[in-house]
C-alpha cells in the first residue's frame, strides 16, 4: 500500500452515553455513518464499501447493509476486539488502491451500558482459564499491570496518573461522559476492582458508535473536509488468552509500531498527538513504551507530573480517552475520530497547535491484537 494514497474525509459519532430505549448497535452504525457522510459532503447513494464490526451482531456486515440499503457494497466484517477498525482502516485502504471500491465507510455500534455488559459480549469457554473464573477482562490487564511494576517498580500513583491526564482532557471535551475533576488520591482510593486497580484505572461502560469515511487521495484533495491520510499501518496478533501471552510487559504493539514506521516514514518524534487505546491504565504505559515514545520500563516514570495531560509536553488521549471519554466496549473508532480532528485543527480548547501527525493504536482482546496507524495533515505528505 502505497503513503498516503488514501485519506479520511468524514468523521462522526453517533449518539454516545445512554443511549435512547430499543436503539440498536446497527441503528447505532446507520446513524455514524448519516453523520460522517455529511461532515463529508456525500451521501449513501455514494457508498460503496462497508467495513463494520460489533459484538452484539454475529453477522454485522449482513445486518448493516440490509439496514442502509446497500445490497452490493464490498464488506469487511473483520472482527479481532477493539483493534478492529484500525484494521479496517489498512483493509479499506487496500481496496481503494485496488479499485475495488470508491467511498468506504468504517462503522461501529454498541448498546453495551442500555442492555448490560454481559448481555453485549459474552465470553467463550476456555478450558485453561474459565474454571479459575477470573474476572474478565479486569483479571487480565492486571496481571499485567502486577508484572510491569514488579519487573520495573513502576508505581500505582504513576498509573493514577494516567487516569488524572485523560480525565483534564476530557474536562475541555464537551461531549466526554465523565466531567468531575480526578486526583491521583482519588483514583487510589476508589473502589478496589481487581488488584492493583481500582474502578478509576479502568474504562467507562458506555453506549456509543460511530463511522469513518475513506476515499482515495485524488478524489480527497476537492471535497469538503480537509483530508487526513492513511500514511501507515501495521498489526500484530500475539496470542488470544492472557495465558498464552508470551511476556506480559511487551506487547505486540512492538511489530505493529515498527510496520507502521515503516511504512510511513515517521519516526516516534514526528508525532504530534496520541491516541493509545486506554481500557486500563497500563495501558497507556505499555503503549507508550512498546511505540518508542520511551525505553521499556520508563513507562511509569515517563507519564508522571502531566507529562500527557493538558500542558504536558506530549499530548495523549485528548478527547479523554475509553477512561472519561466513552468506551462503548470496543473503542478503536473513537481513536481514529479524535485523531482526525486534532488533525483537520477542529478540537477547540483541547487543540493541539501544529498537529500534523498522528499516531492511533488500537489493542483488541487482552493485549492480544495491536494495529497502529499513522495519519498526517497535507503538510505531512
Amino acid at each position: 500500500m502505497n503513503r498516503g494514497s488514501v485519506a479520511i474525509v468524514g468523521a462522526a459519532e453517533s449518539d454516545l452515553g445512554a443511549v435512547a430505549a430499543l436503539m440498536s448497535p446497527i441503528d447505532l452504525m446507520a446513524q455514524g455513518i448519516h453523520r460522517a457522510l455529511g461532515d463529508a459532503g456525500l451521501t449513501l447513494k455514494d457508498v460503496d464499501a462497508v467495513f463494520c464490526a460489533t459484538t452484539q451482531a454475529r453477522t454485522s456486515a449482513m445486518s448493516l447493509v440490509e439496514y442502509v440499503g446497500l445490497p452490493n457494497a464490498y464488506t469487511d466484517s473483520t472482527i479481532v476486539g477493539g483493534s478492529s477498525f484500525e484494521v479496517h482502516v489498512a483493509h479499506a485502504h487496500a481496496a481503494l488502491e485496488a479499485g475495488l471500491c470508491n467511498v468506504a465507510v468504517i462503522a461501529y455500534g454498541s448498546t453495551q451500558r442500555t442492555v448490560g455488559r454481559r448481555a453485549a459480549s459474552a465470553r467463550e469457554f476456555n478450558a485453561y482459564e474459565t474454571p479459575y473464573k477470573p474476572f474478565l477482562p479486569a483479571s487480565a490487564y492486571a496481571m499485567a499491570a502486577s508484572r510491569h511494576m514488579h519487573e520495573f517498580g513502576t508505581t500505582r500513583e504513576q498509573m493514577a496518573a494516567v487516569a488524572v491526564a485523560a480525565r483534564d482532557w476530557a474536562l475541555l471535551n464537551p461531549a466526554a461522559w465523565e466531567k468531575k475533576p480526578l486526583t491521583i488520591q482519588d483514583v487510589l482510593n476508589a473502589r478496589k476492582i481487581s488488584e492493583p486497580f481500582t474502578v478509576r484505572d479502568i474504562c467507562l461502560v458506555t453506549d456509543g458508535g460511530g463511522a469513518i469515511v475513506m476515499v482515495r487521495a485524488d478524489r480527497a484533495k476537492g471535497m469538503k473536509q480537509k483530508p487526513v491520510y492513511v500514511l501507515g499501518s501495521g498489526q500484530s496478533i500475539t496470542h488470544a488468552s492472557i495465558t498464552s501471552m508470551p511476556m506480559l510487559t511487551h506487547t505486540g504493539a512492538i511489530e505493529s509500531g515498527r510496520r507502521a514506521y515503516a511504512a510511513s516514514g515517521i519516526k516516534p518524534a514526528d508525532v504530534k498527538v496520541l491516541a493509545l487505546y486506554d481500557a486500563f491504565t497500563i495501558n497507556t504505559i505499555l503503549f507508550l513504551e512498546d511505540l518508542g515514545f520511551c525505553a521499556k520500563g520508563e513507562g511509569g516514570p515517563f507519564v508522571e507530573n502531566g507529562r500527557i495531560a493538558p500542558g504536558g509536553s506530549l499530548a495523549v488521549n485528548t478527547n479523554g480517552g475509553g477512561l472519561s471519554y466513552c468506551h462503548p466496549g470496543m473503542y478503536g473508532l473513537f481513536l481514529l475520530i479524535e485523531a482526525v480532528r486534532q488533525l483537520r485543527g477542529e478540537c477547540g480548547r483541547r487543540q493541539v497547535a501544529g498537529a500534523d501527525v498522528a499516531l492511533v493504536h488500537g489493542n483488541g482482546g487482552v493485549l492480544s491484537a495491536q494495529a497502529t496507524t499513522i495519519l498526517g495533515s497535507a503538510a505531512a505528505v
